[in-house]
């Protein structure tokens, strides 16, 4: 055989063999589970960490969940919560108004599935009167409506509504989710939020934080 050919059939062999090793990955992928974004590393909520300003809460005087307008519109009909419920569920079937009618969310905090939206409440990360006792409560109104419903960083999550609310303001020196195999994802979303809206922490919550992320 002419040595044109096979180098031909070579060729040929080793594309068939690069197509049948990339099938063979999409096949083996896992599907991609709807979600809040993904946190930051271990490490870098560590060095995100360490730049927190560290100092005593403030006072909850003057808060209210008025001061951080929520759920507001993100798209057509569907406001926040309808949005993050849609997002972290599994066939969500929503209405004309955007309320869900069916579907399944699987709540990260306590390993429960619910099939009822009703069921569920869209947890802030970092709780709102929380943010105020750190810095929120300076804060124009228009920041706080952005922190409170901010879909970009790791602060929003549909969870078991009587577990949210026994989380209530808690900090992670207080309250932790029951799940602890969530709990690494809990605390990277937690600094990554405080970072990014320069919110500061206390001692105690600085070392809960820190307690958790070295064991990561």
């Amino acid at each position: 055989m002419p040595v044109g050919m096979i180098y031909a059939r070579r060729l040929t062999v080793l594309a068939a063999s690069a197509t049948l090793s990339l099938t063979g990955v999409l096949a083996t992928a896992p599907t991609a589970q709807a979600a809040m974004p993904t946190p930051v590393s271990a490490a870098t909520a560590r060095t995100y960490l360490a730049a927190l300003t560290v100092k005593a809460e403030g006072s909850t005087s003057g808060y209210s969940r008025d001061l951080f307008p929520h759920w507001i519109t993100q798209s057509g009909t569907c406001n926040t919560r309808e949005t993050v419920l849609k997002r972290d569920g599994v066939n969500v079937v929503t209405d004309s108004s955007c309320a869900s009618v069916s579907g399944s969310w699987y709540s990260e905090y306590d390993g429960a599935t619910w099939t009822a939206a009703s069921d569920l409440d869209i947890d802030h990360m970092v709780p709102l009167a929380e943010a105020w006792r750190s810095g929120a409560s300076s804060w124009t109104t228009a920041q706080r409506q952005s922190f409170a419903n901010d879909l970009t960083r790791p602060q929003l999550i549909a969870v078991t509504d009587n577990v949210n609310q026994a989380k209530g303001d808690l900090d992670p020196a207080k309250w932790l989710p029951s799940r602890t195999a969530y709990r690494c994802t809990y605390v990277r979303a937690w600094v990554q939020v405080k970072h990014y809206w320069n919110l500061s922490v206390d001692s105690a919550e600085k070392s809960a934080l820190q307690s958790i992320l070295n064991g990561c």
